[in-house]
């Protein structure tokens, strides 16, 4: 993290941190923003809702990188997104074969790194947000316009304003979702959420207009995205 932030001061390039695990590195980029460096930085919902503390020994399904840490880093990276320290939090899914995640032997050093967690990313913020009293509009910045305009299309993406693709997401705030396998729609059915019971459910997403997925009857069969360029 230092060289990164070193090579950026001094070439002038920009940076962008992702998968921000601690708050450590958060003020890092935060004190390194204020000398004039363009850096900016990310986090992902796992970091923000589990404590290494509670992982199960041998639970490899929880392997990522860099690894989970404890309830201080996590209450850091809180406090480092409504601080501005992290301007986004994104989904980082990186889904695997089970076999992959080594379950078996319960070797980490093995096991494939990544967690599965596109499908339920809004509801595991939006969870950890509520019991935390946070209004939703920080969701929608953190996870939509913020991203958008990392991309450079936020003339576009990101948000709902003339002239934008009409990219929308039905969100009910108080729906109530207990995170099952049968449920989940990645092919492989490996996440450590399994058993969380969350709060907001994304009822329906329309992409430039038109029905991508509806809760009760599934995504459209044939995908209707588009390759963008900035």
């Amino acid at each position: 993290m230092a060289l990164v932030i070193r090579m950026a001061e001094a070439s002038g390039a920009r940076a962008h941190i992702v998968h921000v695990s601690s708050a450590v590195t958060a003020a890092m980029v935060t004190a390194a923003r204020q000398r004039g460096v363009r850096m900016s930085a990310e986090t992902c919902p796992h970091y923000l809702w589990f404590d290494a503390a509670e992982i199960p020994d041998g639970a490899t399904e929880y392997k990522c990188a860099p690894p989970i840490r404890g309830a201080d880093d996590r209450d850091g990276l809180w406090a480092a997104l409504l601080g501005g320290d992290l301007q986004m939090i994104v989904s980082d899914h990186s889904p695997c074969p089970p076999i992959m995640k080594r379950r078996d032997v319960g070797d980490f050093f093995v096991a494939w790194g990544g967690i599965a967690s596109v499908q339920l990313g809004a509801s595991v913020v939006w969870t950890a947000m509520r019991e935390r009293g946070l209004p939703i509009d920080r969701l929608v910045h953190w996870m939509s316009e913020a991203p958008a305009g990392l991309a450079g299309l936020e003339h576009r993406k990101g948000s709902i304003a003339p002239g934008h693709d009409a990219d929308l997401v039905f969100f009910d705030p108080d729906g109530d979702v207990t995170v099952r396998a049968d449920t989940l729609l990645h092919r492989h059915p490996v996440t450590p959420y399994l058993g969380a019971r969350l709060r907001g459910t994304v009822e329906a997403t329309y992409v430039r207009g038109e029905l991508a997925y509806d809760r009760r009857m599934g995504p459209r069969a044939t995908p209707g995205g588009q390759l963008l360029l900035t």
